[in-house]
């Protein structure tokens, strides 16, 4: 570690945010305070074309090690992400082209590059060693588990309960992230808590070779309910969303967010959180926010979309009782308004999309005559009227 860090800093990192730690923290942090680099790793399937806050909240502790600096490596799994990782999933994630996962992988470093010094950061792919594999290297990987491990998984349980298929593939998946760690040779891997199975099955493989890993799990942003904030649930905050989307997003937030947001996804320090935790629930949301367009943009950036978004929404007197309906991710706004007798049909709907008249939180216009709902939020209809459509997200 080139870069002299207080003991207390360095604790503090190990803890804020942070789910678990394996073998333990003491262990790492005691790692940690020898200074010596670190070889760490974050593996991301290529599975679409945007990351979201989770993976950013990975992305900024990889930026604080690389400024301590530690070795960080991005492996991108081009060929598990043809395969499918079950983990957290109820149902088969489909398998996707080689042409897909490249274009994917392209979007993928340029959002990346927003946290990480590419020039430091070294991109690597596992399709060069597994797609290697024979038959009687796998067998022989297989071989060091059981299929009593790998149904003790939580996604294989609940599948199994509802008479759910799962396929002999998956059961590889975690054997081919543990071969990622064993081939790379890494000192850390780091990923979401929803990770940590096929993390600790790289960590058994390593140990069995004389390596040692540690394993770093960070906590998730979940909604109240308690599913993971990302892609699968349709209410996920993208690397790649607009400065005003972004802010608009994270305002539509229920207010039980705010604090595992600033915890999990800022850097903000502990001092200032309990400067907003005695201010409103808006207020500090707004505080949010603005932050984490400020990591993704830049100062200027989040200081206008906050300006966008007063000027657009609390300008505009919205009223304190909202008309309120339900709905599920993918429903198309328009079904939404017709069924709430907002609008006659859907030929006003076009109607008000092409003249820019439909709203969302952030203040942009709707311009997809197909708009489908992804999260909580409040729709301007006009000039006057205003609809909060609670999502409710995938099962």
């Amino acid at each position: 570690m080139k870069k002299l860090v207080s003991d207390d800093v360095l604790k503090e990192f190990t803890e804020r945010g942070i789910a678990n730690i394996f073998p333990s923290r003491e262990e790492f942090l005691n790692r940690l305070k020898t200074r010596k680099p670190l070889a760490i790793f974050l593996g991301i399937d290529p599975t679409g074309d945007t990351l979201h806050l989770g993976h950013g909240a990975i992305l900024l502790r990889l930026k604080t090690l690389q400024d301590w600096g530690h070795k960080i490596t991005i492996l991108i799994g081009d060929f598990t992400a043809q395969i499918g990782d079950p983990d957290g999933k109820l149902e088969t994630r489909t398998i996707l082209s080689e042409a897909t996962v490249t274009a994917n992988y392209q979007a993928y470093r340029e959002q990346i590059g927003k946290i990480l010094n590419l020039k430091k950061t070294k991109f690597v792919f596992n399709k060069r060693w597994l797609a290697k594999l024979n038959f009687s290297e796998i067998i022989k990987l297989a071989s060091g588990f059981t299929v009593g491990q790998m149904i003790e998984r939580d996604m294989f349980q609940e599948r199994l309960k509802k008479n759910s298929p799962i396929y002999l593939h998956e059961f590889l998946y975690p054997l081919m992230q543990g071969y990622d760690s064993v081939k790379l040779g890494v000192d850390v891997e780091i990923g979401g808590n929803d990770q940590t199975f096929n993390m600790l099955m790289g960590r058994t493989m390593q140990k069995r070779l004389g390596q040692e890993k540690f394993v770093i799990a960070v906590k998730l942003l979940t909604d109240p309910t308690g599913k993971k904030m990302g892609k699968t649930e349709g209410n996920m905050v993208t690397l790649a969303d607009s400065p005003n989307n972004m802010y608009g997003k994270v305002m539509s937030w229920p207010d039980e967010i705010i604090w595992p947001g600033f915890e999990i996804c800022t850097n903000v320090s502990l001092v200032d959180l309990e400067k907003y935790r005695k201010q409103n629930p808006r207020d500090a949301k707004m505080a949010l926010a603005k932050e984490l367009v400020k990591i993704y943009y830049g100062s200027e950036l989040a200081e206008l979309a906050e300006t966008y978004f007063i000027e657009a929404f609390q300008q505009k007197n919205i009223p304190e009782k909202v008309l309120t309906v339900s709905a599920k991710a993918g429903d198309l706004l328009a079904d939404i308004l017709v069924s709430a007798k907002l609008i006659e049909s859907k030929s006003e709907f076009k109607r008000l999309v092409l003249g820019r008249g439909i709203c969302l939180e952030s203040g942009e216009p709707v311009l997809d005559l197909f708009h489908k709902v992804s999260h909580t939020a409040v729709i301007k209809i006009g000039k006057k009227r205003f609809i909060k459509i609670e999502v409710k997200q995938f099962n």
